[in-house]
């Protein structure tokens, strides 16, 4: 038997406001990566995909969201669908119609596949404190547990304490609200993981996004996991360190060495590090436009230090001189001075302050 655990959709959710030119674009890739999610399970044998929470963005989704997630059930009656409500969708009305559509409660409930039982829950401020003693699974089972929330050292709503669910017969835990796949040992006899989601939705979210392919073997009374990825389009963040250029072709060549190796249909966030020599030259809005132009998306954010003395300044009879000895006179750490002038001769040379 063959199960994908999948988690944290966010169905109709909010893009990082940075990508919102793409926005559109964005929205439709994250309900088409659900699609491909269930065209991969068609193709492949997999007979029940679990959804461990956050399908949606809110309790209050678009209806087109809606329709969406519901018809892609429907239209795959082979498949059972077993969702679990997390944090952000935790009041979400189930779509109790849809036979193959399986659904959890604030008490303990389990889908059983021959000796496969798939338990679940939905933490809440009733049950928190009591759901780990309520759980009892059968020894002599294959036993899935579902559960939303983040890893904790106390028990509490949205909060999963690991050192109650251990010797409680758990072969596998396949856990949802957190967006990075993650996986480690429960106890001598299951693991646990976090699948991520399946597209990342800001620079915040970047790195291999996908779900987890189990793999049952009832005869040999065990699972088998495998990481997937699967996102149709990545996100990368990534820092180039131009300490010591003097010209916008020396940070062009710079930032090229770094991201040769990155596809072009990827969203990517270039960050400039090191100290600068406060008269070198950086054309930031040429170079976006370059990368724009190179990557599905590209935004560029100058983070560097500018390397400055003082005592040039001290006579100068420029506004940059004026500026910093303005600056200078305030009593201030020597490190706030140092922010300020940097931010200051940023926009007085027409760059983009942050």
């Amino acid at each position: 038997m063959k199960i994908i655990h999948c988690a944290d959709l966010h169905l109709g959710s909010k893009i990082e406001s940075k990508l919102m030119k793409i926005s559109s674009d964005r929205k439709t890739e994250v309900r088409n990566s659900f699609s491909k999610l269930v065209d991969y399970a068609l193709k492949n044998e997999i007979s029940v995909i679990l959804l461990s929470g956050d399908v949606f963005d809110s309790d209050k989704p678009l209806k087109k969201d809606k329709e969406f997630f519901y018809n892609v059930i429907k239209e795959n009656p082979n498949i059972d669908f077993i969702y679990l409500r997390g944090n952000h969708d935790s009041y979400e009305l189930y779509n109790e119609n849809i036979s193959n559509l399986k659904t959890f409660e604030n008490t303990w409930k389990c889908y059983k596949y021959g000796d496969v039982c798939i338990s679940g829950i939905e933490i809440s401020k009733d049950n928190y404190a009591s759901l780990y003693s309520t759980l009892n699974l059968d020894v002599n089972n294959i036993n899935i547990v579902m559960l939303h929330g983040q890893i904790s050292e106390s028990i509490g709503i949205d909060k999963i304490k690991l050192a109650k669910l251990r010797n409680k017969n758990i072969d596998y835990l396949a856990l949802g609200h957190v967006h990075s796949y993650q996986k480690d040992k429960l106890d001598d006899r299951g693991i646990y993981a976090y699948s991520g989601c399946l597209e990342g939705r800001g620079f915040d979210e970047c790195g291999e996004k996908g779900f987890v392919l189990l793999d049952v073997d009832e005869e040999e009374n065990k699972i088998t996991s495998k990481f997937i990825p699967f996102a149709g389009r990545h996100l990368y963040e990534v820092s180039v360190d131009i300490t010591d250029t003097l010209t916008t072709l020396d940070v062009e060549e710079k930032i090229d060495n770094s991201v040769k190796d990155i596809e072009k249909e990827a969203l990517i966030k270039i960050i400039l590090t090191g100290k600068v020599d406060i008269n070198s030259e950086r054309d930031i809005n040429y170079l976006e436009k370059k990368y724009k132009n190179m990557f599905y998306f590209a935004k560029i954010y100058d983070e560097t230090i500018l390397k400055i003395d003082y005592m040039k300044y001290e006579n100068d009879a420029s506004l940059k001189g004026e500026f910093i000895r303005l600056v200078l006179k305030q009593d201030l750490p020597e490190e706030e001075k140092r922010k300020i002038i940097t931010t200051g001769i940023k926009a007085l040379t027409g760059e983009e302050v942050n």
